[in-house]
């Protein structure tokens, strides 16, 4: 029996800087200078009047907010009006998708209501009482005068656009308010102000459960829906929206009185190398983890446990170590030894909303910690995603994420069976994290397999439109995900639900880390675990990128006819590298299917929905760069990584598809034409929704996978071809292994 072929790693190697094209001329326009101007001037005028008719107490320091609404021709963020902002002294404090519809545009046909980009600005009240003005004296072929004829629309932020979803509960006490705040500014006086003005209305404000993330202030607040409606006069407010529950802990399936037994192996954990946490329910005193628990912590020591907790707890535990076990056969030695936190405990049982707070200040901790680089969570609010707004728990996770250093698991949720036209059977709240991994279940370990029914749909909001990320075997009522019970013999609980199939998914993350060691990053395990997700042709909208497989071996070892190549490293700010394919010296025979995934990890403005991720790649894909001649177009360059499938056609005008954290194709093709094959990629960095200059350099992931059946030693041929640069990832532990 031939040893397997592992990974091709140091892919990063055969990588180099290059420059970038020339700039392409400016795009036509819908409106003349005096169009714009005609346009604008009586909304400004009517602005300014309705922003001298708000209370002093509600805007602080005199300042107030309006919304500017771009045409949607400019969709994408290079046509961010920043020097218009500049002029009139006024600074972008936000943005969120809207729907509008135009007097003019750029296309052909009539105009009809489409997406577009709004965009929330601050200044004093006197800056807008001088903006007429200004808008008089702007001139043409200044960069001011392109800023002005890209706006559609100015107007103040009515009430009803702030709130969300108060109507249906007018007995609800308890609500969420996120509040902007000025950029790279003390906005102390801004939260002041607020707790002034609420107090003046009658609102009690909660800020020692507050979280400032990015440019947001998320804080919960008491009082009557009549006081609440009052509360959205102040100037900075963004959203107020009833606080959500916690996810219940109840099972989808309870136990039968039926007892299965079982035997768990004797065997310590393959590898005591990774970091692993579980953030859950807390553990029962009688359980038989001991032996694969590193630590177990209690974050806040002065509460109980929740009965459920501690058995919800615990078969997310037994989940992650062992998989689905079935009765009557000794699971598979657990891949590492992992520690569990109860973050969740007996006070979120109760009718106090502030321990949805309280939950995500312990998270929020142990993701301080930087002490975990696999962490799984499998609770979160009872709360499906928004297009318009990211929620707290959202914003601190992806934040805390943002270095690319933690491989998190989140599970979506048990919804799926909602709603699906309301959006009640979209993701939850907070598995709509870009730099996290959103987990759905499957119904079924073999080939043939769909989305349990259960599981949570997307799409996720944009960027993240691909969730779920990952599906994983969770549980079916036909079969189901079989988990350690409590006590003190080895017996299962039959379960199912989302909370299972993502410890699951996370076992196979440390998996790969336990065989071959420290030299794949998390970005890295990642993308080889979206990479090797097979969607089984159902909608990415059900499946996300797809369910991965059930063996780690499949995902880290290429069979005959194919090679798999890593590549991991660093790109910097708007600057473009070029990525070379290892191609065999003789070439490469008949048909090849090229598949690729690239995976980076992004900081994030959580203030700018629809430019949430602040950093972005342009990949471009050369199949033939050796007849690429200068100054000309290259006739084969192609866009590898279309969003067509799975986006509108105003979503990929729109620039979406660069900003997601997740790019993954395929293509086929001749052999012969693939001569000199790159992959071009640009790092495109902004802020607040605008373009910068101040941006860090990110981290990256590429997977690529040559497939070529009529050349079944590819692998060793390129081996030989790159042999001092590339080398096979060896495994740190003997094969065979069960995994």
């Amino acid at each position: 029996m031939r040893n397997p072929n592992f990974l091709i790693g140091r892919g990063e190697l055969l990588t180099y800087d290059i420059k970038g094209p020339k700039r392409k001329p400016g795009k036509a326009e819908p409106y003349s200078l005096s169009e714009a101007k005609d346009l604008l001037t009586p909304q400004i005028l009517a602005t300014v009047r309705q922003l001298d008719l708000l209370p002093q107490l509600a805007c602080p320091h005199d300042l107030a907010v309006v919304q500017l609404t771009l045409n949607p021709s400019f969709i994408a963020k290079s046509f961010f009006p920043s020097e218009l902002l500049r002029l009139a002294g006024l600074v972008s404090i936000g943005s969120k998708a809207v729907k509008i519809k135009p007097n003019k545009w750029t296309k052909k046909d009539p105009p009809r209501e489409w997406p577009t980009t709004q965009i929330f600005v601050a200044g004093k009240r006197k800056s807008f009482r001088n903006l007429p003005n200004l808008v008089g004296t702007i001139e043409e072929g200044s960069y001011e005068e392109l800023d002005l004829r890209h706006i559609e629309q100015i107007s103040v932020i009515s009430a009803e656009e702030r709130i969300k979803n108060l109507a249906i509960e007018n007995d609800n006490r308890w609500y969420e308010v996120g509040l902007h705040l000025l950029p790279d500014e003390d906005s102390s006086f801004i939260q002041d102000n607020f707790e002034s003005f609420a107090s003046a209305v009658g609102v009690t404000v909660h800020a020692q459960y507050g979280f400032i993330v990015g440019n947001l202030w998320f804080v919960p607040v008491e009082g009557q829906l009549q006081a609440i409606k009052l509360l959205t006069e102040f100037a900075f407010i963004r959203v107020v929206r009833p606080v959500p529950k916690l996810r219940a802990f109840r099972p989808l399936q309870r136990a039968t009185g039926v007892t299965l037994g079982c035997s768990l192996p004797t065997e310590q954990p393959l590898s005591s190398r990774p970091r692993v946490a579980i953030l859950d329910g807390g553990l029962p005193n009688d359980h038989l983890l001991d032996n694969w628990i590193g630590s177990y912590t209690v974050l806040d020591p002065k509460a109980d446990d929740d009965p459920d907790g501690i058995i919800h707890g615990l078969g997310v535990t037994s989940a992650f170590l062992f998989g689905p076990i079935s009765p009557g056969v000794e699971p598979p030695r657990p891949f590492s030894y992992v520690d569990h936190l109860r973050v969740l405990d007996k006070e979120a049982d109760g009718e106090d909303p502030l321990e949805l707070y309280r939950t995500l200040g312990l998270i929020e901790q142990v993701l301080l910690m930087r002490h975990y680089e696999f962490i799984n969570l499998s609770l979160g609010p009872d709360l499906p995603v928004e297009d318009t707004d990211v929620h707290a728990w959202t914003s601190v996770i992806d934040s805390m994420l943002s270095d690319g250093e933690t491989f998190m698991t989140v599970a979506v949720g048990n919804n799926g069976e909602m709603d699906k036209c309301s959006g009640n059977a979209r993701v939850q709240v907070p598995s709509d994290c870009v730099n996290a991994v959103a987990v759905g279940s499957a119904n079924h370990t073999e080939a043939i397999w769909a989305r349990a029914s259960y599981s949570a749909i997307g799409p996720g909001r944009s960027p993240g439109v691909i969730k779920p990320d990952l599906l994983a075997f969770g549980g079916d009522p036909c079969k189901y995900f079989h988990v350690l019970a409590p006590g003190k013999r080895p017996s299962l609980s039959p379960q199912l639900g989302t909370s299972f199939a993502a410890p699951y998914l996370l076992r196979s993350a440390v998996g790969i880390r336990a065989v071959l060691g420290d030299d794949l990053s998390p970005l890295a395990i990642k993308a080889l675990l979206v990479h090797s997700a097979n969607d089984g042709g159902h909608d990415k909208i059900e499946v996300g990128w797809g369910k991965i497989p059930e063996n780690v071996m499949h995902v880290i070892t290429c069979p005959p006819g194919e090679a798999r190549v890593v590549y991991q490293g660093e790109l910097k700010p708007g600057k473009y590298l070029r990525a070379p394919l290892p191609v065999p010296k003789e070439g490469i025979p008949g048909r090849v299917a090229l598949k690729a995934t690239f995976c980076y990890a992004s900081p994030v403005d959580p203030q700018d929905t629809c430019s949430y991720t602040k950093a972005g790649l342009e990949v471009v894909f050369r199949p033939d760069l050796d007849n690429i001649k200068e100054g000309k177009k290259n006739p084969a360059t192609k866009g590898f990584f279309e969003m067509k499938k799975y986006s509108s056609e105003d979503e990929r005008r729109s620039d979406m598809g660069k900003w997601e954290t997740v790019l993954h194709g395929h293509a086929r093709m001749l052999g012969t034409t693939l001569k000199a094959p790159v992959f071009d990629i640009h790092y495109n960095a902004r802020e607040a929704g605008g373009a910068t200059r101040t941006a860090d350099k990110i981290k990256y992931a590429l997977v690529i996978t040559i497939e070529a059946p009529k050349a079944p030693e590819i692998y060793n041929d390129i081996l030989r071809a790159y042999s001092n640069i590339l080398i096979p990832i060896q495994p740190e532990i003997s094969i065979p292994i069960i995994v």
